[in-house]
């Protein structure tokens, strides 16, 4: 098995989960029971052993279970061909997530370096037709699968920006506050622009040809003032200031690109098309991700798809199992009832979800 994947999953005071221990061959899992019952909150749990705040993107306080409120933890052991890792993520109240990694403390950026996690959850089906920072994050959680470095290239860039609007919005105009700032800024944009530009070349490769019962996307950026080099962002940067200050933020740079997709067989934009042409195109980004990184690393990264199966008929939904299991991907796939993963069979591990009084149970069916 070239596959590497959760083996082991725990969780305590976690959401609804006061307790909860999964055992996992690397089979595709399937999570079932009804609504409310803490299946997203197990994915949510999987989703945080990469960078960043998860597929809800919470804050570590607003995962803590209530009422007794004494902090969460998430453990899971990571398997695959030489690989053998433990993770242990904690959070105690009003207090940052820690990372443990094999019982040392270690940096999130440095989970992306273990384990390649995608996602597609319910919050995403209006991607195209809502603001732009929703495209950017997509975008950029795909090019962080395949370069972990971009998250720490993002992080600069976004925490240089903060302090310059700092600036702006205290009405600062000493231009040397800004010029090493914008120096930051400009050398982080550079590797966000290079990075999204490869990702993008990846996932054009991985659609090409790719036998598949999802419609292709072609996609592509938009921004409103493209730089070449570190020292065209300086000078964007530099020259929007009198407008930045009006505005009391940072109008020009990474930040404010958009991601453009195209319903490539029919050549129509993804906002115009119908809600269930959005939602094949968005899986098939996803399916494309995984292809390319299978591809680039030799193993399919995990899979996390939040109630995908009921919006797709029967032929439409054993497709996209049969095209996880080709992959030999560890896809995570939650849904209200056994019989919209029928089709799995023996190939996924499958597990109810129960709920009572508040707290939540995992039993293997």
């Amino acid at each position: 098995m070239s596959k590497v994947f959760v083996a082991s999953l725990a969780l305590s005071h976690f959401r609804s989960h006061r307790r909860a221990r999964l055992a996992l061959d690397g089979r595709p899992v399937a999570l079932f029971g009804p609504n409310g019952a803490g299946k997203t909150n197990l994915m949510e749990a999987v989703s945080l052993l990469s960078p960043g705040r998860g597929l809800r993107r919470a804050a570590a306080d607003d995962i803590i279970r209530r009422p007794e409120a004494i902090g969460w933890k998430v453990s899971a052991g990571i398997e695959g061909p030489g690989v053998g890792h433990d993770i242990a993520l904690t959070a105690e109240p009003a207090q940052p997530r820690v990372t443990q990694i094999d019982g040392k403390t270690a940096p999130q950026v440095a989970l992306a370096r273990l384990l390649r996690i995608v996602w597609l959850v319910p919050s995403q089906d209006r991607l195209w037709l809502e603001g732009a920072d929703g495209r950017r994050r997509f975008l950029d959680r795909i090019t962080m699968s395949f370069l972990p470095d971009h998250a720490e290239a993002v992080l600069t860039y976004e925490k240089a920006m903060r302090e310059r609007n700092r600036l702006l919005k205290d009405d600062i105009r000493d231009p040397a506050w800004y010029r090493a700032l914008e120096g930051q800024m400009a050398e982080a944009a550079v590797r966000i622009v290079a990075g999204r530009d490869t990702a993008l070349a990846r996932i054009a490769a991985a659609q090409d040809g790719a036998a598949t019962a999802f419609p292709a996307a072609d996609l592509s950026i938009e921004v409103e003032q493209p730089c070449a080099d570190a020292a065209e962002f300086e000078t964007a940067f530099a020259d929007s200031r009198p407008r930045d200050m009006a505005a009391g933020r940072t109008l020009v740079g990474p930040h404010r690109a958009d991601m453009v997709a195209i319903y490539r067989d029919k050549g129509v934009a993804a906002k115009q098309c119908s809600t269930g042409e959005q939602k094949a195109l968005l899986i098939s980004l996803i399916l494309a991700n995984a292809r390319a990184l299978k591809a680039e690393t030799g193993a399919a990264p995990l899979v996390l798809l939040d109630e995908v199966a009921a919006h797709l008929d029967a032929n439409r939904r054993a497709a996209l199992f049969d095209e996880i299991c080709a992959l030999e991907a560890q896809a995570w796939m939650t849904g209200t009832g056994p019989e919209l993963f029928v089709e799995l069979g023996d190939r996924a591990q499958h597990f109810a979800v129960t709920e009572e009084r508040g707290e939540s149970a995992v039993a293997e069916a």
